[in-house]
């Protein structure tokens, strides 16, 4: 095998092996995203992968594939927030402040979460959001 081999090897390893740790990364953050695990069982598959990583992986990737992608997608998409208020595009920002202000009033929303409305209100106006 010459050099040209030799080099096609070492390419092949090395994609190999960044392809492993991709999938061991993929799982550890999978595992400590996932709310629906305990500790106990996130320690013992992080465990595993440290004494049997490729076998782990695999068999993680089978067992848990269809929760990864779910979780994935979730985080692609964002978090899913409060439907309570949301500024309309039609609306002008004095009544956005205006209906964030009776939501203040009637309690459903803090006074935080008001002040974060306002500005995103008055920042819709500015930026044309």
């Amino acid at each position: 095998m010459g050099l040209f081999g030799e080099f096609l090897w070492i390419l092949l390893w090395s994609f190999y092996f960044v392809a492993y740790v991709y999938v061991v990364i993929m799982v550890i953050t999978d595992l400590f995203r996932d709310h629906s695990l305990n500790g106990w069982w996130k320690a013992l598959w992080i465990i595993l992968l440290v004494f049997l990583p490729f076998l782990t992986g695999l068999i993680y990737v089978i067992a848990r594939g269809r929760g990864m992608a779910e979780r994935a997608q979730v985080r692609r998409m964002g978090a899913p927030e409060d439907d309570s208020y949301r500024p309309s595009a039609s609306a002008s920002p004095s009544e956005d402040i205006a209906r964030a202000k009776e939501l203040l009033d009637s309690g459903a929303i803090t006074q935080g979460e008001f002040e974060a409305l306002k500005s995103k209100a008055l920042g819709n106006q500015y930026f044309g959001a």
